[in-house]
């Protein structure tokens, strides 16, 4: 009897994936416990084992590497030596980007009726977001679910079946897109894929959710960028990167101020008793912030192995899920693009981000009575916290002790 392959559930808060690679061809042999294909969820990229024993049959219609369909769409079919494949349609096809929202001329969607006045119509979040994203008018929706709430798959699965009406706002926007103006360049339609969608949807409720505040201050980080010298020098081991010290010495000033190292749940403030740095890492599928966890209880050089070891797996795409979560503070740093300053927005639960700027040599006042002034490297550090966790004179203190630290890096660091 023919097994049916589907797009599983990786944790529990999926409801879509894609695939990104397929471990076998079409027609290989496949033994229960193979790793068989990835899967690509909340932005990690996952390896799927085979549950049976096989021939692996890729059908036509199955979705295309990188397209992302839900939880439980036919993927392919693992059947016995001369056993055919069945002849089933996936059960939920996947929608081509370039498509979505778009409507077929003569589709039943031009036709379909408005739904009774007076009439309530229920909608999950997921899905409404879903329906503004793909230009959908959810109201002319039917729900799959027994509860009559019309869900994420009713809507993907009407655009992808073109039954799907767009929504007013839409329409005309969609008329003028469809044929592009003379003499102008066809635009260039991407996919967007779940790491960019997940990254969309957790800075618009950073954005959105919390009341963020923003400080900024200037340290001198003469001497930090002397330590990281001297680093290099002592050991065969690569040298702490400035990432790792940042994180190392932001540890220290939250246990000082674990009212930053905080978070919402429910009605109440929870402040964490380890410090979970968060280091945001620029990587081919999009933003990523794997987690070091217990920063204040290791010492630099295991926080700089334990970095660069997920750093390394989030660019390779092998990063598990669990280590992009429990975050208690997040570190973003764009110096190496030559920042000066800039805004970071807080990576939901926690309370609080640092941004850190370019390092740069500049002359400084260093005595101003004395009129004496001198070449020293200096660093932008900007502070976004949750106003609604935390009043503005504590992140202020937060901020202080961190330069405090960049400028005085041999005190932690002796005291780690």
């Amino acid at each position: 009897m023919a097994f049916e392959v589907v797009m599983p559930r990786l944790g529990w808060n999926m409801e879509e994936g894609a695939v990104v690679g397929w471990r076998k061809k079409d027609g290989d042999p496949v033994t229960a416990g193979e790793i068989l294909f990835e899967v690509e969820s909340d932005k990690a990229v996952q390896e799927v084992e085979a549950l049976e024993s096989g021939l692996l049959r890729i059908p036509p219609e199955s979705p295309p590497l990188g397209t992302q369909v839900p939880v439980g769409t036919l993927l392919a079919w693992l059947v016995k030596p001369g056993e055919e494949m069945p002849s089933r349609a996936a059960a939920a096809p996947a929608v081509a980007p370039a498509a979505a929202g778009m409507i077929p001329a003569g589709s039943r969607a031009a036709e379909a009726p408005r739904p009774p006045e007076g009439k309530r119509i229920r909608i999950s979040p997921r899905a409404r977001r879903a329906a503004s994203e793909l230009g959908v008018d959810w109201a002319l929706l039917s729900s799959s679910g027994s509860s009559g709430r019309i869900l994420e798959r009713d809507v993907r699965q009407a655009v992808a079946a073109g039954t799907a009406a767009p929504a007013a706002s839409a329409r005309a926007v969609r008329a003028h897109e469809a044929v592009p103006a003379a003499g102008t360049p066809s635009q260039d339609v991407l996919p967007i894929s779940s790491v960019r969608r997940l990254t969309a949807e957790r800075m618009s409720a950073g954005a959105h959710t919390t009341a963020p505040v923003t400080l900024t201050t200037e340290a001198d980080a003469t001497d930090l960028v002397r330590l990281r010298g001297q680093l290099k020098g002592e050991s065969a081991q690569p040298a702490p990167s400035y990432n790792d010290l940042f994180a190392k010495l932001s540890a220290h000033a939250l246990l000082d101020h674990p009212e930053l190292n905080a978070r919402f749940e429910g009605d109440s403030i929870v402040r964490s008793a380890t410090v979970n740095i968060a280091i945001a890492v620029d990587t081919e599928r999009g933003l990523l912030a794997p987690v070091v966890r217990d920063v204040q209880a290791k010492s630099l050089r295991q926080v700089a192995r334990e970095a660069a070891d997920l750093i390394e797996r989030a660019r390779a795409g092998r990063i598990h899920p669990e280590e992009l979560r429990g975050g208690t503070f997040t570190i973003t740093n764009l110096g190496m693009y030559e920042i000066d300053a800039f805004t970071p927005i807080i990576n939901l639960p926690e309370c609080a981000i640092l941004g850190v700027g370019r390092i740069v040599a500049k002359q400084v006042v260093t005595d101003a009575g004395a009129g004496q002034v001198a070449i020293r490297h200096m660093v932008v550090l900007s502070l976004t916290f949750d106003h609604r966790l935390v009043d503005g004179a504590p992140a202020a203190r937060l901020l202080q002790k961190i330069k405090r630290n960049v400028e005085k890096p041999y005190i932690w660091l002796a005291g780690a």
